[in-house]
């Protein structure tokens, strides 16, 4: 009998090692795993052409910019990222559409005694997924980001057009080190023989890092922040207009983007400078595509958790950064934010390393803690009581709705109720507004 789809979820979610649900244990430290399932697929990573994007912090949303742009400049466009937030098949899209079901079905089903064999996790058997996807469907290029560090993600099969990495930022130190220059050498994995690279920002204290990497690899290296200046100009709940200027091109221009957090502005110029360096290796993307593709991220991939407004009344914003530099991202977004009292519906996971991001949050909102439905995630009452240690109060509830029902019951008009701190808590909610 053949199987549903949410038969096979279950079983890739029961079978295989997932690190999102159960953290380190499920991380393999090794490409031999993803090489070995393509290998056995004829090897699809190699039948279409790719950019790579590694970082802490803004690789979803770069990886959804530059997705969007391709698509306005008329290339059949593979998008794979991770973790999803609501389906599962939101990790595999070609021009915004998501994998359909029956893939899914036809891939676990054709693979799975290949798959038991090689006893890979869930996210290897995803990338490999994605790629025979992108093979089948032919796509013009696929925009692949990474999904943890850089070197050893099964994702660094690929010989892409161009890499790109975002922000370095203290996040998931148990496996990728404790310092910045040590997080920053495993990004740096992903940096190829001769193939460009772009920063998107210059970190003084990891641009050392990426530039002997960089020099090994005879890789042309291009840091995007000393090509280019973004200024905000304004910011609503329906768009950011960011004014950008700088050498590259002589740029003068006025962009209006549809993610709507503070923090694009690093993002828009390492797509900008990526853009540029296409166009340089023979794609045809003109400023229309480029400004078109900025506006409508949103429709065009379905991007979802940055900086997203899913009610107005009462007023509820939802954002996924989840470190020390997303949770200072979140905060310089609601300094931008006009509300009389604030209400923050958070949980974490247990791994997270909360003394880096609890004394970050303010003392004056009201909290609401949470446990998401996930093996890795940390005891509301247990998250109470460490936030405690940094004056942050609140009641603890058993489940992500019962928090955000408590912060709506305390809300009134002129309120903001912010929901975060975690992937799955944003991922909860989301799926609640959208039944």
């Amino acid at each position: 009998m053949n199987a549903t789809y949410n038969e096979v979820i279950e079983y890739l979610y029961a079978r295989l090692p997932m690190f999102t649900r159960v953290g380190v244990s499920a991380y393999k430290k090794d490409l031999d795993n993803t090489l070995a399932l393509c290998q056995a697929l004829d090897n699809p990573q190699h039948k279409f052409k790719s950019v790579h994007i590694a970082g802490t912090n803004g690789k979803g949303s770069s990886s959804h910019m530059l997705a969007s742009v391709l698509a306005e400049a008329g290339y059949k466009t593979g998008l794979y990222t991770s973790p999803h937030l609501v389906d599962f098949r939101e990790r595999i899209r070609i021009n915004g559409m998501i994998i359909p079901e029956q893939q899914v079905i036809d891939f676990v089903e054709r693979q799975k005694v290949l798959i038991e064999r090689i006893q890979p996790s869930f996210f290897e058997v995803t990338v490999a997924m994605a790629f025979d996807y992108f093979a089948q469907e032919e796509v013009d290029v696929a925009v692949i980001e990474v999904g943890l560090g850089g070197r050893l993600d099964s994702t660094n099969i690929i010989c892409p057009e161009l890499c790109l990495i975002t922000n370095i930022g203290m996040d998931h130190m148990n496996l990728l080190g404790d310092t910045l220059p040590e997080i920053a050498g495993e990004k740096a994995g992903i940096i190829k023989r001769g193939i460009p690279v772009v920063i998107s920002e210059r970190d003084s204290r990891t641009a050392s890092v990426f530039e002997e990497k960089a020099s090994q690899e005879e890789a042309p290296i291009y840091f995007a922040s000393d090509l280019l200046q973004a200024t905000l100009i304004s910011q609503t709940d329906l768009q950011l207009e960011v004014a950008v200027t700088g050498t590259l091109q002589e740029m003068n221009a006025r962009f209006q983007l549809d993610l709507k957090g503070s923090y694009q502005l690093k993002n828009l110029l390492g797509v900008l400078v990526s853009i540029d360096r296409l166009r340089v290796v023979g794609y045809q993307v003109s400023d229309a595509d480029i400004h078109k593709g900025l506006q409508a991220v949103q429709q065009n991939t379905g991007l979802q958790g940055r900086w997203q407004t899913l009610s107005t009344n009462p007023f509820i914003i939802c954002d996924t950064g989840h470190n020390e530099d997303g949770i200072k991202e979140v905060l310089k977004n609601l300094a931008l934010t006009a509300y009389q009292r604030l209400h923050i519906v958070i949980g974490a996971m247990k791994d997270k390393d909360l003394d880096h991001m609890l004394p970050l949050l303010p003392i004056d909102a009201t909290y609401y803690f949470a446990s998401p439905q996930m093996p890795r995630a940390m005891e509301a009452s247990e998250l109470a009581q460490v936030a405690a240690r940094y004056l942050l109060h609140g009641n603890a509830y058993t489940s992500v709705m019962g928090a955000l029902d408590g912060a709506k019951q305390a809300y009134k008009e002129g309120d903001l109720i912010f929901v975060g701190g975690s992937n799955f808590v944003v991922a909860e909610v989301l799926t609640h507004f959208a039944d």
